[in-house]
Order: C-alpha cells, then structure tokens, then sequence
C-alpha cells in the first residue's frame, strides 16, 4: 500500500499559485477505471511475488515447461495452485522451495533429470494432491519421501530406469492415495509393507519391472490377488524376470500352487531319517579312512621289504 500513497495527488495549500487555477470539473469515468486497474494491480504485485522469467502464469498456474531450465525457478507467485515444471533439465530442488506456497495442489516435476528430493520437501505442502515424479533417475523412495504431504491422491513415479527400491514406509499416512505408478522402473521386489497401509488405493500399475517372484514375493502377490477386484492393476504388464521355472510368467497368474515350495515342512520321520542317513555317512567314512590306513601301512611296509631283499 505504500507505492499507493506515492500515485496519490496532494492537493495544493490555498496560498500556492496553483489554487488560483480554474477546477476542470470531475473526472473522466474512462479515468477512474484506468487508475482502478493500475492500482488493482499494484496491490496484487505487493500480495504476491511478479511470474518467474520464461514462465507463464494465469488463474494461480504456472506453466515453466519445455524451458531448458537447469534449476527451478525462484520467487513463484504466492497463491500458486498448478505447478509444471515438465520438459526441463533440472537435477535438483532446493530443501524448502515449497515452504512459501501452501495452496499447491498439483506439482509437475517430469521429464527431468531427478536423482532424489530433499528432506522434507512436502513439510508445508499440506494441500498438494497430484504428484508427477515420472521420467527421471530416481533410484529409490526413502521412508521420508513424502512426509507431511497427507492429501496426496495421485503419485506417479513411472520410467524411472534406476528406481530399484521403495522403503516399506515410503508411502506411510497416505491415508488418501488412490493412484499410484510404479511402472517400468528397475524393481525386482517390493515390500507388502509399503501398500497395505493405502486403504484408498484404486489403481496401481507395477507393470515393466524385472520382478524376481521368489519366496519373498509371495505375500505381496497374495494381498495383491485379495484386492484385485476393487483395485486396478495392468496385470497384463507385469510379469516375472526370474527365477528361470516362471520367467516370463505374468506376476498376477502365480497361485498358491506356485509357492508350494516355499512352505515344505519336516516332520519328525524326516528328520529322523536324516539323522540315520548322516550317521550310516558318518561310518562309513571313518570305515573307509580306517581301510585307507591299512592299505597305505601295508604297501609301505611292502615296499620296504622289497628295497631289503635287493640289497
């Protein structure tokens, strides 16, 4: 409001020359409209900070897309609803860029060259709710990836090549969550931990991944198959890398049948067996040394008897 006081005009005291002035009258309506406008936009620039260069900005979005920026842009409009930063070359976002901006509800990071988010990223982004994290190198989701950031609806976190661990708490109190892309990344395991804490969960697409469906994998595959029906999952997509008996096997057509092995049990008759079979091992071994030493001992007593006789 103080740049206000600067365009306001100060009438003149009585004794200056310009009070001997004629009035010319009331204002032009077309005038007050202008200085309306010009002092509209005087108070937003105070309310909020101007649009970042190469960026466009309109109804609380900023679009800084396909821009070749190596970094992000400083100093956003306070009110940002619609962030995009798409299409760039950005590797890294500064610890605390989203402090300010607590309206965000959609954040646009993808097609970038991410490796990690900093901690607490999301600390004040309480209202943020889609999430674009697709096509860039990241190699794992830590536990604290997305802390605070408890509106979260949407996560897509797709083609990232390296992502080859998800911590089984990265996706913890995302009470909300109800699409989640962990598609054609690296992951050959991921841990039941990290879903079942998603009661909104609709959609999930896991599809693309070298998935190595072990012993490990089982409780997953089998919550997986509880919820198939109300969630939607590209079963199509996903399939096993290893081991080699269900290579190229889809991740969903595993049954309990498949994991048979993993739970074999023995019983008593099978361990007792196991202990004769080591024993009857056990003394034949010590026969076939003890035969081994008598075999050595009598050649060598031969032996020398004949060097005896020759001499």
């Amino acid at each position: 409001m103080g740049s206000l006081q600067h365009c306001c005009c100060q009438l003149p005291k009585m004794g200056d020359t310009w009070a001997q002035l004629p009035w010319p009258g009331p204002p032009h309506p077309a005038l007050l409209l202008v200085l309306l406008l010009l002092a509209t936009g005087v108070m937003h620039s105070d309310a909020g900070t101007s649009c970042p260069v190469l960026c466009t900005c309109r109804n609380q979005v900023v679009d800084c897309s396909s821009q070749r920026l190596f970094s992000v842009p400083p100093d956003l409009p306070m009110d940002t609803r619609n962030l995009s930063l798409a299409h760039n070359r950005i590797a890294a976002v500064p610890p605390g860029y989203l402090t300010c901006y607590m309206e965000l509800r959609v954040l646009d990071l993808r097609n970038n060259s991410l490796l990690e988010l900093p901690q607490g990223l999301f600390l004040h982004a309480k209202r943020l709710a889609h999430l674009d994290l697709s096509y860039n190198n990241l190699s794992h989701v830590p536990a604290d990836m997305f802390r605070d950031a408890h509106g979260l609806v949407h996560i897509d976190l797709s083609h990232n090549p390296w992502l080859r661990r998800v911590h089984p708490q990265a996706f913890q109190g995302l009470v909300h969550l109800r699409d989640l892309d962990l598609s054609y990344g690296g992951l050959a395991f991921l841990s039941l931990e990290a879903l079942e804490g998603l009661p909104g969960l609709v959609t999930l697409q896991i599809g693309g991944n070298p998935w190595v469906c072990g012993c490990t994998m089982e409780p997953l595959l089998k919550w997986l198959r509880n919820r198939i029906q109300r969630c939607t999952a590209d079963s199509q997509l996903a399939e096993c890398r290893g081991p080699p008996e269900v290579e190229g096997a889809p991740l969903f057509s595993l049954t309990e049948e498949s994991f048979k092995a993993c739970h074999l049990t023995l019983t008593l008759d099978d361990y007792l067996f196991i202990a004769f079979v080591g024993f009857v091992v056990s003394i034949a071994s010590v026969a076939t040394n003890f035969l081994l030493g008598i075999t050595a001992n009598c050649c060598h007593r031969w032996s020398k008897a004949s060097e005896e006789e020759e001499i």
